[in-house]
């Protein structure tokens, strides 16, 4: 079978290219893959092409497949799973193999599988490490989302506190505590927010901060104080652009008490002093945000690690149970990842897309690999609408439902937009 997948050659060096996928082995899967949401770590790999620690040496010989949150739909099945798989099943796919302790990834690694690619072959180890998962949702793009809502999920998980009198660590946030989400109103802290709204053990007040406006008018458009309080959490928003010393303000929100899960999403030393500075006794301060200098420092209170308990983690990822969770809880209604999508494209925009990606405003990118389709933002669809009947019916489709994109519009958009040449 054919396939039309965005290749890495080295570094910067991406090609979109149609070619012959080989006929799958016993223990392979052969799927075809709908939706792919392109990832910051994406851009970072094919920035340092061979360099990365998950990309191979010979990609100039054997170019991989780049893209790892992906969902679609399994249509052939090998032997040795057709107990566990059959055709017509919608799949994601957990991309941290950790198979026999190596960095091996789906998007990274491989020839034949990754999210950029209209049909893959699934290897023999995404099965043995029960990272192929079944996705029982109607919108593909949900599936997509998983992989980025299990990292959230996962520093939720990760985060801990120390038990008084012993060496006894407790996993997760506080229940009834203080959290802050800080640079919150980007596409993951919007999935953070999410998560902490409508998750089993939530915060009792939630401060988000960001500097820009409109990433905090999105935010409160979406997960307002009203809905926040149902829930028992008191939600605040927080514009610290022109504050000089915004742990002070930040502070006097606990009453001086200070925070017990701090979450840093921006690899910023300002934004990671002020989440230590703002810590409560045996507060938690969790570096979410991956930067892309690996000297990358910030100064930490080293006098209250000793006499408060204050402490720091760090998760670049969720893990398979982390992933089960984010689809169990969308399956449910509980999640939304769709505030986290502000563009659509088809696979012809990914190349531009991933090359120019930090440079694009907005929060996620959402591709549809069989469809011909320029990165539009969401936001412009009326404007395009002016001469695109086909963008004037997705206006009004996401229109009706707050501005985000949503089944209905995946389905119209499939059913409608350009197939890939």
């Amino acid at each position: 079978m054919k396939t039309k997948a965005v290749r890495l050659y080295g570094e910067r060096d991406l090609r979109l290219e149609e070619f012959e996928l080989p006929a799958i082995k016993e223990d392979e899967i052969l799927a075809r893959v709908v939706t792919d949401s392109v990832c910051m770590s994406t851009h970072k790999a094919v920035i340092q092409g061979s360099r990365h620690k998950r990309v191979p040496k010979d990609i100039d010989k054997n170019p991989t497949i780049i893209g790892h949150e992906f969902c679609g739909e399994i249509l052939e099945v090998g032997d040795k799973w057709k107990d566990k798989f059959k055709p017509g099943d919608k799949f994601t796919i957990q991309p941290a193999l950790n198979y026999k302790g190596s960095l091996a990834a789906p998007g990274y690694s491989y020839r034949y599988i990754g999210g950029n690619a209209t049909h893959v072959i699934i290897p023999n180890e995404v099965m043995e490490m029960d990272c192929l998962l079944k996705y029982n949702g109607d919108a593909f793009f949900h599936g997509s989302l998983a992989e980025p809502m299990s990292c959230v999920i996962g520093a939720f998980h990760a985060s801990y506190h120390t038990v008084s009198g012993s060496y006894v660590h407790n996993m997760g946030i506080v229940e009834g505590g203080n959290m802050a989400i800080l640079a919150g109103a980007g596409p993951m802290g919007l999935g953070a927010i999410d998560y902490a709204l409508h998750c089993d053990r939530k915060p009792d007040l939630l401060v988000v901060t960001d500097i820009d406006d409109s990433r905090l008018r999105r935010a409160k458009s979406i997960f307002t104080e009203q809905e926040a309080r149902k829930n028992g959490i008191t939600l605040l928003y927080v514009d610290t652009k022109d504050m000089e010393k915004p742990e002070e303000y930040l502070l006097s929100l606990t009453d001086g008490k200070g925070y017990d899960d701090v979450f840093v999403y921006a690899p910023v030393r300002s934004v990671v002093e002020t989440g230590d500075r703002i810590l409560g006794r045996d507060g938690c301060l969790n570096f979410f945000a991956g930067p892309t200098d690996p000297n990358f420092t910030a100064e930490f209170n080293f006098y209250n690690v000793h006499y408060a308990s204050t402490h720091i983690v760090g998760t670049s990822g969720g893990n398979t149970d982390d992933m089960i969770e984010s689809l169990e809880m969308m399956e449910k209604g509980l999640l939304n990842p769709a505030v986290m999508i502000t563009h659509i494209g088809g696979l012809n925009s990914v190349i531009d897309t991933i090359l120019n990606l930090p440079n694009i405003p907005g929060g996620k990118k959402l591709i549809y690999n069989d469809i011909d389709l320029e990165l539009t933002a969401i936001e412009d669809f009326r404007k395009k609408g002016r001469t695109n009947p086909m963008f004037e019916k997705l206006a009004e489709i996401v229109e009706a439902n707050n501005g985000l994109w949503c089944t209905e519009a995946e389905e119209y958009l499939l059913a409608n937009a350009k197939p890939i040449g």
